[in-house]
């Protein structure tokens, strides 16, 4: 039962927490999994030992985040901390890492304002931390390592606590950065069409969507931004137009037909068929409202530390 669980974590929280003075900080996103991790150590530890604090990222940071954020520690008389963090800058100017920029900025971030106190993930089975089998890893906590998105879910709704839909997805926080599916090498470019196109789109789209973002893809002279939507619906002509509009998007490509994917990979990634298969099927299928499929290329660009989506085009086959 879902209360017998939330008990048991509870317990474990106050055990864990004890060797740390029992005062945790959270890597506060305002997303399903941080939110649940919040919860449970402020029934365990009590306010006054958890603190929230969420990193933000200048112009990739939604703007809906810092609000939703304020209102879940409001609500539950929680102290919060905003720090900006633009370090994905330096991370994806060598190509699209999700996982680096969570490793270094985010949590980077988190730790060193911790300063010795324990940092509480919301990291669970559904992401790598899961598959590590380890709770407690460099300082760093996850309660819910064991739990699957649907545990959590069932944790929110026995609290009957709602997550606010912060960016591209119901269910995820946001990033506006994951969408540009190429080099960050110029941030006046390549940084202003990602951060201001998926802005736009939740100006059209704020709810009622499975998914809702912009790709940012094309060799690095050109910006090409690929509308995601899931379901499709009315009011997509309104935001292609505006999205024209902006002086750093070049072309606008409507996802409403399978599309094929011509990207170019370091060799440590084109190399090793397992590393195509999660870039396919973890990181880009989950995100495109319709199927997809990849060629792939060799890079010959020695600084491309990761991969490159350079070209798009309808699927025939």
């Amino acid at each position: 039962m879902v209360s017998e669980r939330i008990k048991e974590i509870i317990d474990e929280i106050k055990l864990i927490a004890s060797d740390y003075g029992n005062k945790v900080v959270v890597a506060f996103s305002g997303g399903m999994d941080s939110t649940a991790a919040a919860l449970l150590c402020t029934l365990a530890l009590g306010t006054e030992n958890v603190e929230l604090v969420h990193v933000t990222y200048g112009p990739y940071t939604y703007s809906r985040t810092l609000q939703i954020v304020e209102s879940f520690a409001k609500k539950f008389g929680l102290k919060y901390t905003f720090i900006e963090n633009r370090g994905q800058e330096i991370i994806w100017k060598y190509g699209p890492s999700c996982n680096m920029c969570t490793r270094q900025v985010k949590m980077g971030t988190v730790l060193s304002y911790a300063n010795g106190r324990l940092v509480v993930t919301g990291s669970n089975a559904s992401d790598t931390w899961g598959k590590t089998g380890l709770k407690v890893f460099n300082g760093m906590y996850a309660p819910l390592g064991n739990l699957s998105k649907n545990d959590i879910k069932a944790i929110l709704d026995y609290f009957g606590v709602s997550v606010e839909r912060i960016g591209e997805n119901a269910n995820r926080e946001g990033c506006k950065l994951k969408h540009l599916l190429k080099p960050l090498t110029n941030p006046d470019f390549h940084g202003k069409a990602v951060a201001l196109a998926n802005e736009l789109v939740l100006k059209y789209f704020p709810e009622g969507n499975e998914i809702a973002n912009v790709k940012i893809l094309g060799p690095l002279s050109k910006n090409i931004a690929v509308v995601n939507l899931k379901p499709m619906r009315d009011g997509v002509d309104k935001l292609v137009s505006e999205l024209l509009q902006i002086d750093v998007v070049d072309q606008v490509i409507v996802a409403n037909r399978p599309l094929k994917l011509t990207i170019v990979a370091n060799p440590s990634i084109y190399r090793v068929q397992e590393s195509r298969y999660w870039i396919v099927e973890g990181r880009l299928k989950p995100e495109f409202a319709v199927p997809i499929k990849v060629e792939w290329h060799e890079s010959k660009n020695n600084k491309l530390r990761t991969f490159h989506v350079v070209e798009v085009s309808e699927w025939m086959d």
